[in-house]
């Protein structure tokens, strides 16, 4: 009984120092300045915010920025964003500075509460302290307070309990923020800073372990940024695998991505439309350069990546099968703007020959864009005047199953056909995409 009584004491106080570390509050740099800073100037904020890409995750469609109520699925439940306007209530009003700081860097409300990594305080964590202090000022002394309440999760107990993320920061978050590598120029560690920082590239373009962690968060490792599948989209490789990521991308190719939406090589869609529309469009053309100087020193993996894409001419298909039902359908459908040939338009529509969403292992891009379509890209606050339409109702799912088994095995194009019961999962799980993207006015 003694042993029992013991072993019940040790486990009793092993708990209770786990939960002290848990939801205790963090350091910052900032516990000693207050909520009283002087106030910087609303285009210094407002770039953070843009750098940071806040907009996105803290907005919904209709609704008022910043206000939160985004879902977000994960295999546990559905969470939704928050509130993030200057409201005392519902917002984050009664923040202090150090507050702030630990929730956007380190996870941890006020209250001690861990927050769910769908927040990128991963990567936030490299963020300077200046940037952090520019986006406390923009939010608190800016941002119109709205009162919206935020949403409770959908994980049911005792999965909901949030101290145990403690642990899952230990293992998977990194602390402190990005110190320049002195092995590389200016140029290429403002470029780093932004891309493993306020840019969260990796959130999207990453691959994530079983934690649901990102397997790594900068370029000392190669799954960096190789990829990643997320919400029914595949963020392909931005590392220079020829035929699935930047390989075929020069520096002016990449920073004219962000900056128009669009270069030689595609068209933003899915996520990175969204993340153009409210982000890499105002960024400057510095920080744009840098980021395409740092993306196209990451290295490549040729093991992985397969023997380098060439444009061949497409062959005759056999009068049956998947691919001569796809060879019309993509004549009847897709061959006006594509071209018979897969080369595009130019700029304006993609080319769909050597397409590294074409190419990539996971279909789940090229199902998604041909059921759903895409959103507009909009650049300088004008809608594009073309898109890809939505061809849920117009195709059934071996009908799109040919087309895209068609166009993933031609010119050049060596990537796997598509079962028609990928496509019929695919659509299940997401709804047509709408034409209205969110476009945000952040002043």
């Amino acid at each position: 009984m003694k042993k029992l009584a013991a072993f019940v004491v040790l486990a009793v106080l092993a708990v209770g120092a786990g939960y002290w570390f848990a939801t205790r509050i963090p350091a910052s740099p900032f516990d000693s300045v207050g909520s009283a800073t002087a106030p910087l100037p609303v285009e210094r904020g407002e770039y953070a915010a843009r750098l940071a890409d806040c907009v996105a995750c803290h907005s919904t469609e209709g609704g008022k920025a910043f206000t939160g109520g985004l879902a977000m699925g994960t295999p546990l439940g559905t969470i939704f964003s928050t509130n993030i306007t200057p409201d005392r209530e519902t917002g984050i009003g009664g923040y202090t500075l150090a507050q702030f700081d630990n929730a956007v860097r380190r996870g941890v409300a006020p209250d001690g509460r861990r927050l769910y990594p769908a927040m990128p305080h991963p990567s936030y964590a490299k963020m300077s302290d200046d940037d952090v202090r520019a986006l406390y000022d923009y939010f608190l002394h800016h941002v119109p307070a709205v009162r919206q309440e935020n949403r409770p999760t959908t994980i049911a107990w005792p999965l909901n309990m949030r101290w145990p993320l403690a642990f899952w920061n230990l293992a998977f978050a990194d602390a402190g923020s990005y110190r320049p590598a002195p092995a590389h120029d200016e140029i290429w560690n403002r470029g780093a800073y932004l891309v493993q920082g306020p840019g969260h590239c990796g959130s999207c373009h990453t691959p994530r372990g079983l934690a649901l962690q990102e397997v790594a968060l900068d370029e000392r490792d190669p799954r960096f940024l190789s990829g990643a599948l997320l919400d029914g989209w595949y963020a392909p490789s931005l590392r220079n695998d020829h035929n699935t990521g930047l390989g075929r991308w020069s520096e002016e190719d990449v920073a004219t991505f962000l900056k128009d939406g669009r270069n030689q090589h595609g068209v933003v869609f899915g996520s990175m439309m969204e993340a153009f529309n409210n982000s890499t469009q105002f960024m400057t053309d510095g920080d744009l350069a840098a980021i395409a100087r740092y993306l196209k020193s990451l290295p490549g993996d040729a093991a992985r990546d397969g023997a380098p894409w060439s444009y061949q001419a497409a062959a005759a298909p056999a009068p049956a099968g998947p691919m001569a039902s796809g060879a019309r359908i993509y004549a009847a459908r897709c061959g006006f703007c594509h071209g018979s040939d897969g080369r595009g338009r130019n700029e304006w529509i993609s080319p769909l020959a050597g397409a590294s969403s074409v190419l990539a292992l996971e279909n789940a891009s090229v199902i998604n864009i041909t059921l759903n379509g895409s959103g507009r890209v909009v650049a300088a606050g004008v809608p594009d005047a073309y898109r890809m339409p939505a061809l849920r109702d117009q195709l059934s799912d071996g009908e799109i199953a040919d087309v895209l088994t068609f166009i993933r095995g031609s010119w050049g194009n060596r990537a796997a056909s598509v079962t028609a019961e990928e496509v019929r999962t695919l659509r299940e799980l997401t709804n047509a995409a709408s034409s209205d993207p969110i476009v945000l006015q952040m002043r």
